[in-house]
Parts: structure tokens; C-alpha cells; sequence
């Protein structure tokens, strides 16, 4: 397939700011919190400390939001982070991170919801010992499809699951807070831990607060991106830290500390003491809702990376055409859609997919977003007299806290993960060629001559 050519389309904006908010809490919001919880519990030491150590990761989460929206107004693009890493640190380290990207890090967090939305429709509809990964295969098939259609059939989906989980979290908020235990059974209490380890807690934290960095791929096609950018994060960040301490305050209430650290499902158990079994199946639903949309929302924003990457490499120039029609980069999405596939199929034959994709993906992902909070530092000073849209508040402190955690959760996912870890670190070392072929090819951004910005058509030397 040709390249695309001058005049060709490219992404424009499309998207409003409660468009782009709606996704970004869409892509959060997801089975996580439904999940989460008693793990959280099980390594605090008091209440206290429960809702504390949530309001901390969401103030984490705010601080890197922060960095984010100062990188993603002064460059707004597509390609989102990939952007970011060629300007700071050349074509090679962008390329690599595309690589990782494209194989380990979107599609094996598409694998992941994915499968966690199939052992729960599978409980439903079973279909055999296969039965979550061929219902997470058909999930991927059919939104990806969706997509494929169009950035605004796609847009229009996740705003509708969105409001909906939105609507069912809040239920589970309102039913935790005002209603009133019926006298059943609690879970049985799990011993208190003998050491509490807040580190642990955080990363099951973090883990349930990630995806608000996906906000940065939305920005070449989001409207005014350089002054919008930052209300994105910001106002979607609020929201998030807001719904999470809620629902935390709301299953805290009813279970108690020991409830929680003894519940396998924390929201299910709530709801059928305060409700009955009719709130098993509203948090049932709810956990659906919340998939679909988490899923949703990451193929829409995954495949941008791909459409970036094409721009820079010449044999997936097929994916570097984007759809006029669709308004999307519809063969990286088709592209992204085959790997997650294969990804599924490796993770059908472990005894839980979800935990593997989570295991694949982490130390990965960490080691790259390390990676963009140092581009902070390194764009500022490789550019001292550029006007910047918006500036990150409190710095140098403020992208200083956000690496920090960046470099703690790298070391935790690499200490406290399993094998699948280590196959997501081979799939990355695998990619290394790309880097020899890119530094042959004299593309490095040293050596580069001024390049255009595919999102903004604005000429900024690398």
C-alpha cells in the first residue's frame, strides 16, 4: 500500500474537552476498583491509612497528569508519548518505545481487559475451560471493528459506557454511604497482617488509577489541544481521585477494614449486604459496563501510536495512511487487534490471563513513563526560550516527585512480578533492531532536519 501523500488526511480536531474527559476517565475507570481493594487492605494498617494511601496514589496520579499536560501542550500530536521520546531523545528511543508499545504495552492491556471481561460473561454464558479467552477474542474483534468504522462511532460508544459505569459506581457509592447493612453475613475477616507494606499497597494503587497518561495520544485530534490539554488531565484527574476515595469511604463503611481484607469481591459483597442479591447483579453489570468501557477506550487510543511510528519507519508505511473517511489510523488499529489476539492465545494457556498481561506489561511500562518525565527536563532545557503553553506548577519538584515513583514501581514490578514479566522484557529486547536499522537510515533526531508536526502542521526543529 502507498504512503500517504501530500494533502493526504491527517487527524484534526474532532474532539471536545468533555469528549476527551470522557475517555480519559472511560479508560480508568475500569474492573481495577471492583478488584483492587481487599489487596489494598490486606497491607494497611488501619482505616485511616486505607483511604489515605488512595488519596495519595491520586495525588501521584495528578503530579504526573501535571507533567503530562506541560509535554502534551507544548507538542501536541497523534503519536502522544512516542512524540515526546523522538523529540527528547531522538527516532531510535521513540522507535523502541513504539516497538514496545505496539507488542507489550497497549495490546497486552487490551489482552488484559479483555480477558477480565470474559471470566465475567463467561460465568453467564460458559462456553468450557477456553471460554473467557474466546469471549475476550470476540471483544476485541467486535470494538475494534467499531472503531475501525469511525472516530466518531467509537467516540459516541465510549461516551455512552462511560455515563453508564459512571452512573453504576455512584450507585454503589450511594448505596455504600446512606444504606444500611441488612444483618447478613459478612465476609469472613482475614487476620490482620503482621507487617503492613504500603509500598505493596501502592502499586495496587497506581495499577487501578492507570491509563490517564492515554490522554496524551488524544491531543491531534482534540480541538485547541495546546490550551485544552491541561484541562483534559486536570479535570479528568479530579474526577477519578474523587469517584475512587468515594467508592473506597462507601465499601470501608460497610465491610469494615477486616471485611475487606476478607472479601474476594469486595463490591459484590457490599451490595448483597446492603441490598440483597439484586445488588449482586447491579455490581455484576457494573463490572461488564466498566470493561467494555476500559476496553474501548484503549483501542481507540492505542492504534495512534502505530499511525506515528509508520511516519518514521518505511516498511509500515501501510499503517501511516490515515482514514479520511473514519477519521482514524484504521490499519494500526487492524494491526494492533492481530497482536492482542495473539496475546489472548498466550494467555489462554496460564492459569489467569488477566494476572499475566498484568505481569507482561508492567516493568515495560514503568521503564518508558520514567522515561517521558525525564523528557521533561531534557525538552526544557534543549529549548530555554520557547513560550510553552502551560507550564507544570512547582518546578523542578513537581516532575522530580513524579520520576521518583516512576523509578519505584519500575524496581516493584520487576521484584513482584512473575514470569510473564520477563517475557514482556524479552519482547522489548527483541526490538533492538529497530534501533540499528533507524540509526543506518541517518534518522536520528541529531542529525535530522526540522520535521513537520503531523497533528498540528507546525514546523519545530528536533
Amino acid at each position: 500500500m502507498r504512503a500517504p501523500a501530500a494533502g493526504a488526511a491527517k487527524p484534526d480536531g474532532v474532539l471536545s474537552v468533555f469528549d476527551a474527559v470522557t475517555i480519559m476517565v472511560g479508560l480508568v475507570v475500569g474492573v481495577g476498583i471492583f478488584k483492587t481493594p481487599s489487596i489494598v487492605a490486606a497491607n494497611v494498617g488501619s482505616e485511616w491509612s486505607f483511604i489515605l494511601v488512595w488519596v495519595a496514589g491520586g495525588l501521584v496520579t495528578l503530579v504526573g497528569a501535571l507533567c503530562y499536560a506541560e509535554l502534551s501542550a507544548a507538542h501536541p500530536h497523534a503519536g502522544g508519548e512516542y512524540h515526546f521520546l523522538s523529540r527528547a531523545y531522538g527516532r531510535p528511543v521513540a522507535m523502541l518505545f513504539g516497538w514496545a508499545r505496539c507488542t507489550v504495552i497497549q495490546t497486552g492491556a487490551i489482552a488484559g481487559v479483555a480477558f477480565m471481561l470474559g471470566d465475567y460473561v463467561a460465568q453467564l454464558f460458559p462456553l468450557g475451560p477456553y471460554g473467557a479467552a474466546i469471549y475476550a477474542a470476540l471483544a476485541v474483534c467486535i470494538f475494534t471493528g467499531i472503531n475501525v468504522v469511525g472516530t466518531a462511532e467509537g467516540k459516541s460508544l465510549q461516551v455512552a459506557v462511560t455515563l453508564i459505569e459512571i452512573a453504576a459506581l455512584a450507585a454503589v457509592i450511594l448505596f455504600g454511604l446512606f444504606g444500611a447493612p441488612d444483618g447478613g453475613a459478612a465476609p469472613v475477616p482475614a487476620a490482620a497482617p503482621e507487617t503492613t507494606a504500603l509500598g505493596v499497597a501502592m502499586i495496587f494503587v497506581l495499577l487501578t488509577y492507570g491509563g490517564w497518561n492515554e490522554a496524551a495520544y488524544l491531543t491531534g485530534e482534540l480541538r485547541d489541544a495546546p490550551r485544552n490539554i491541561a484541562r483534559v488531565l486536570t479535570l479528568g484527574t479530579l474526577i477519578l481521585v474523587t469517584l475512587y476515595t468515594l467508592a473506597n469511604l462507601a465499601l470501608l463503611s460497610i465491610l469494615g477494614l477486616d471485611g475487606l481484607r476478607g472479601s474476594e469481591a469486595v463490591a459484590a459483597d457490599m451490595m448483597r449486604r446492603v441490598a440483597g442479591p439484586a445488588g449482586e447483579v447491579i455490581v455484576t453489570l457494573a463490572v461488564v459496563v466498566a470493561a467494555v468501557s476500559t476496553l474501548n477506550a484503549t483501542i481507540f487510543t492505542g492504534a495512534r501510536v502505530f499511525y506515528a511510528m509508520a511516519q518514521d519507519l518505511s516498511v509500515m508505511r501501510w499503517m501511516a495512511i490515515w482514514n479520511g473517511r473514519g477519521k482514524n489510523p484504521a490499519n494500526g488499529q487492524i494491526a494492533q487487534a492481530a497482536i492482542a489476539l495473539a496475546l489472548i492465545a498466550m494467555g489462554a494457556v496460564t492459569r489467569d490471563g488477566f494476572k499475566a498481561m498484568v505481569d507482561y506489561t508492567a516493568p515495560v511500562f514503568w521503564g518508558f513513563l520514567l522515561l517521558v518525565g525525564v523528557a521533561l527536563f531534557v525538552l526544557r532545557r534543549r529549548y530555554p526560550g520557547r513560550e510553552l503553553p502551560y507550564r507544570v506548577p512547582l518546578y523542578p519538584f513537581t516532575p522530580i516527585l513524579f520520576c521518583l515513583t516512576c523509578s519505584y514501581m519500575l524496581y516493584a514490578s520487576i521484584a513482584h512480578t512473575g514470569v510473564a514479566a520477563l517475557a514482556g522484557l524479552a519482547v522489548l529486547a527483541l526490538g533492538t533492531p529497530i534501533l540499528l536499522f533507524t540509526r543506518k537510515a541517518g534518522d536520528d533526531a541529531a542529525t535530522a532536519a526540522p520535521h513537520t508536526d503531523i497533528a498540528r502542521g507546525n514546523d519545530y526543529p528536533r
